[in-house]
C-alpha cells in the first residue's frame, strides 16, 4: 500500500463507508479537498459496482462546506440511477465535531467507462511547450513557508516552470498562470480517481495574482476523460476572471503522451492586500 492508498482506505459501515484524514495531508489544520474528492469517489465507483453499476468516474461536481480535519471520516454514497452507459450519484462526507454530525462535502457525480469515451479524439487541448521535469524548480527547493512544510506538499513531487515561479519568491507575475510537471511522491502511478486528487494539488493560481493564505475552494467541477499513461503528469493552471474576492481558477492535465486526461473549474475565495 502506498501513502496515497492508505490515505483514501474505506471500509464498508451499513450503507455508509468509513475512513480516517491524516494531517499528512493537509496544510495547515485543513485536510486537502482533492484528497476528499478522492475518498467520496472511491466510496461511490465501489457502491455502484456492487449494484451492477459503473466504476470510472467521469464527472465530479461538489460544494466544499467546511474543511475537513484529522480523525475519522465518514462516506454516505447514494446512487441515482444506472443507466446502460452512465451511472448518476450523489455523496455526502461527514466528521463528527463536538458530538455533531458536520458536513465536509457533498457532490454530484457521474461515472462510466473511460475507455468508451477516450477515442476518437476529435478536437482536444494540446499541451504546452515547457521545460522537462529535470530543468523546472522543484517545490522541494521553495523558501519555507506553511504551504512547503506541509504534509500536503510533502506527498508530492512537484516541479515548476522557471517562467511561472516568481510568486514563490515574492514576485507574482500578475498573468494568473502557473505550470509545471506532477507525481507523487512514492511515485504511484496516477488513476481515474487519483486524477481528482491532481487537480487540486497544485499551489493555488492566486497566489500569482499576488494572494496569500488560504484559498478555500467553493465550488469544484471537474472532468475525467482518460485513464493517464504511467510517469509524470504536465499540469497547467490559470484564472481568467477575479473580482470581489472571488476566482475562477481552470486546471488542465496531461499525460506522460501528451494526451489530455483531466480538466476542472473551481470557484475559490481569496485576499488580496489591495
Amino acid at each position: 500500500m502506498t501513502d496515497y492508498d492508505d490515505a483514501i482506505a474505506l471500509r464498508p459501515d451499513g450503507s455508509t463507508w468509513v475512513g480516517e484524514l491524516s494531517d499528512d495531508w493537509a496544510i495547515g489544520e485543513a485536510v486537502n479537498g482533492g484528497l476528499l474528492m478522492a475518498m467520496a469517489t472511491t466510496a461511490v465507483s465501489s457502491t455502484s459496482q456492487a449494484q451492477g453499476g459503473h466504476a470510472d468516474p467521469l464527472s465530479f461536481s461538489g460544494v466544499f462546506l467546511s474543511p475537513g480535519a484529522a480523525g475519522p471520516v465518514t462516506v454516505e454514497p447514494q446512487i441515482l440511477r444506472t443507466g446502460r452507459r452512465m451511472t448518476t450519484a450523489q455523496v455526502r462526507v461527514t466528521q463528527d465535531q463536538d458530538g455533531q454530525e458536520v458536513e465536509r462535502l457533498r457532490a454530484l457525480l457521474t461515472l462510466g467507462d473511460l475507455a468508451t469515451y477516450a477515442e476518437p479524439v476529435r478536437k482536444t487541448l494540446a499541451a504546452p511547450s515547457i521545460p522537462a521535469a529535470e530543468e523546472c524548480v522543484s517545490a522541494r527547493e521553495a523558501p519555507p513557508s506553511a504551504l512547503t512544510k506541509s504534509g500536503f506538499l510533502q506527498r508530492w513531487d512537484l516541479r515548476m516552470d522557471p517562467a511561472t515561479v516568481g510568486w514563490a519568491v515574492g514576485r507574482p507575475s500578475g498573468a494568473g498562470l502557473m505550470r509545471g510537471w506532477l507525481r507523487l511522491a512514492d511515485e504511484r502511478d496516477f488513476d481515474a480517481v487519483s486524477l481528482l486528487l491532481a487537480l487540486d494539488a497544485f499551489p493555488p493560481v492566486a497566489f500569482d495574482l499576488g494572494s496569500s493564505g488560504w484559498v478555500p475552494t467553493v465550488e469544484f467541477t471537474g472532468y475525467v476523460r482518460g485513464i493517464p499513461a504511467p510517469g509524470w503528469l504536465q499540469v497547467t493552471l490559470s484564472a481568467t476572471h477575479v473580482a470581489g474576492g472571488l476566482l475562477n481558477e481552470d486546471c488542465d492535465i496531461w499525460d506522460s503522451t501528451g494526451r489530455l486526461v483531466a480538466h476542472s473549474r473551481q470557484l475559490a475565495s481569496a485576499r488580496f492586500a489591495d
